[in-house]
C-alpha cells in the first residue's frame, strides 16, 4: 500500500521539505510569533502548580501501566460502552476504519456530516474516503475550518492553521465562506472577534440541520465507558449533542483505566496545550444518550506494532498537547507541513515512522528532523523521552554502505583508547609534513557521498597538537 498524506504521496524526505519552508519568510514569522506566545503561557501556568513534577510522573505511570495491560482495558472499555447502549467496532487499519464509518453514515441515509477536530480521522484520511462515496464532511473547529476552506493542510496538533495570520484568514473567509443559502461575509475585517463571528454564522445552520456527527476523543475511560473531549470553542459540544448519530473514531492508546485517572490528565493537558488551568469546554458522554445512536470505532492502524518496541512504544503515551512542537527549534523554523504527516514536530518524528513502518524515504528521514536538544522531553507532560526514541529509530534506518563502513571504523578506533591515541599522533605528524598553509586549501565540502556530512558541518582543521598530547605535556593542565 502506498503511503499518502491527505491524498498526497508522503515520500519526499524531510530535508527537501524543510528547505522549501525555510525560504518562506512569512511562514517563519507566523510560526515564531505563535509558538513563543503559546509556550510563554504554558510556562506561566505550569509554574503555578507546585506539584507539577508529581503530576507529570503520575501521568507517565498511568499511561505506561495502561499500555502494558492494553488488551485487558480495551475489553473492559468495550463491555462498558456496550452496557451503556453504545456499539463498538474494531478497525485494524485505516481502510477498515473508513469502511466502517462510511457504512454507518450510509445506513442513516445522510450525505453530510459535521466533525469535531480529530487527529485520528485525519490520520486515516476519513474526509477523503467519505467524499468518494458522496458524503461531505464539514469541519467545525475554527482552525480546521480555516484549513478546509483554504484547501490547505493542518500544520500543528493544537492549532492546525498556525501557519496562517489574520490577514490570510480574512482572505480565505471572504473568498470561500459561502454556501448553505448564505453569501460570503461582506466588509469582513481581520479583527479576531469579527472572524470568529463570521465562522459562527457560517456553522450555525449546519449544526442545526446535520443529523450525523463524527468525533475523536482525548480519553476513553475503561471503567465506565466514558469518552472525553476537551476543546476551547464549544463547537465540539454542538457536534456531540445535537446530531441523532454520533460516531467516534479513537486510537486504542487513548484508554485510561479508571475515572480517577482522568483527574491527573485534566490538569496536565490544558496547561501543556493551551496554557490554561482548565479547558473552557470538557464534554463527557457514556454510551448512547437519549435520542442518539452512538458508535465507537477503536483504531489500531499500526499501534500494536509500536507496542512491541520496548523503546519506541513510549510514543503512545502522547496526549496530543503539542508542547513539544512549541519549544522545538526545528519546528519553529519549518512548520508542520515539512513533516509530511498529520503528526508534526518532535512527536511526529517518532510516532509517524513507527505507525507507517519506516517504509518511505520520508519516514526514514523524520528521526533526523531534530537537533536532539532535549527541550521536547523537558516539557512533555507524560515524560516521553523523545530524544532517546529518535536515536533508537535512527539505528533502525538502513544507511548507505559508506556511512556504515565509516561508523564501523570509528567504532573500532574509539573502542580502545590506545587506538585513538595512535591515530591522533599520526594525524599530527601528517600535518607537519604538509607545507605551511596547505591544510587551508582542503575543500570545505567533501566529495561524493561524504558530502552529506559536510553539508551540515564544517570540516575541522587538523590541530597542531591533540588535546591528549597537550594534557600529557602539561601534566593534566597544571603546567
Amino acid at each position: 500500500m502506498s503511503v499518502t498524506f491527505l491524498g498526497m504521496p508522503a515520500t519526499r524526505p524531510f530535508p527537501r521539505n524543510a528547505a522549501g519552508a525555510l525560504r518562506d519568510s512569512q511562514l517563519r514569522f507566523n510560526l515564531r510569533k505563535a509558538t513563543r506566545t503559546i509556550r510563554a503561557k504554558r510556562a506561566s501556568v505550569v509554574a503555578e502548580a507546585p506539584d507539577w513534577a508529581e503530576l507529570r510522573e503520575a501521568g507517565r505511570a498511568i499511561k505506561e501501566h495502561t499500555l502494558r495491560n492494553l488488551d485487558r482495558y480495551l475489553v473492559r472499555l468495550e463491555e462498558a460502552v456496550t452496557a451503556a447502549g453504545g456499539h463498538v467496532h474494531w478497525a485494524a487499519d485505516a481502510a477498515e476504519a473508513n469502511r466502517i464509518v462510511t457504512e454507518l453514515v450510509k445506513a442513516t441515509g445522510e450525505t453530510e456530516v459535521v466533525k469535531v477536530k480529530s487527529m485520528a480521522t485525519q490520520e486515516i484520511g476519513l474526509n477523503e474516503a467519505l467524499l468518494e462515496h458522496g458524503i461531505t464532511a464539514y469541519e467545525t473547529d475554527l482552525a480546521e475550518l480555516i484549513v478546509q476552506l483554504g484547501d490547505d493542510r493542518p500544520s500543528h496538533i493544537l492549532v492546525p492553521a498556525i501557519h496562517r495570520n489574520r490577514a490570510e484568514i480574512r482572505e480565505i473567509f471572504a473568498e470561500h465562506m459561502s454556501g448553505w443559502g448564505r453569501p460570503a461575509p461582506e466588509n469582513l475585517t481581520d479583527d479576531p472577534a469579527a472572524l470568529a463571528d463570521a465562522a459562527r454564522l457560517h456553522l450555525r445552520e449546519r449544526f442545526l440541520k446535520t443529523k450525523v456527527a463524527i468525533s475523536g476523543a482525548n480519553f476513553a475511560i475503561a471503567e465506565t465507558g466514558t469518552l472525553v473531549v476537551l476543546e476551547s470553542e464549544g463547537n465540539g459540544r454542538m457536534c456531540l449533542t445535537l446530531p441523532r448519530t454520533l460516531i467516534s473514531v479513537v486510537g486504542i492508546e487513548k484508554v485510561l483505566p479508571t475515572w480517577r485517572d482522568l483527574e491527573v490528565f485534566l490538569q496536565l493537558l490544558p496547561r501543556s496545550s493551551t496554557g490554561e488551568r482548565m479547558n473552557p469546554y470538557t464534554s463527557m458522554w457514556t454510551g448512547a444518550a437519549e435520542g442518539q445512536e452512538f458508535h465507537l470505532v477503536l483504531l489500531d492502524n499500526g499501534r500494536t506494532g509500536v507496542l512491541a518496541d520496548e523503546v519506541g512504544r513510549q510514543a503512545l503515551r502522547c496526549i496530543r498537547c503539542s508542547a513539544c512542537l512549541n519549544v522545538c527549534p526545528v519546528y519553529e523554523r519549518v512548520g508542520g507541513h515539512a513533516y509530511g504527516s498529520v503528526y508534526p514536530g518532535p512527536i511526529g518524528a517518532i510516532l509517524t515512522p513507527q505507525l507507517r513502518g519506516m517504509g518511505s524515504e520520508l519516514d526514514r528521514s523524520l528521526p533526523y528532523a531534530s537537533s536532539l536538544c532535549g527541550a521536547c522531553y523537558e516539557v512533555c507532560p507524560v515524560a516521553i523521552d523523545i530524544p532517546s526514541v529518535l536515536v533508537h529509530l535512527r539505528t533502525r534506518a538502513r544507511h548507505p554502505w559508506p556511512e556504515r563502513a565509516g561508523m564501523a571504523a570509528a567504532g573500532w578506533v574509539f573502542e580502545r583508547s590506545g587506538r585513538l591515541a595512535r591515530l591522533q599522533r599520526a594525524g599530527g605528524r601528517l600535518r607537519r609534513l604538509t607545507p605551511r598553509g596547505l591544510h587551508r586549501l582542503i575543500p570545505r565540502r567533501l566529495p561524493g557521498p561524504l558530502g552529506g556530512w559536510t553539508d551540515t558541518r564544517d570540516l575541522p582543521e587538523v590541530p597542531e597538537e591533540s588535546f591528549r598530547a597537550w594534557w600529557d605535556r602539561t601534566d593534566g593542565g597544571r603546567r
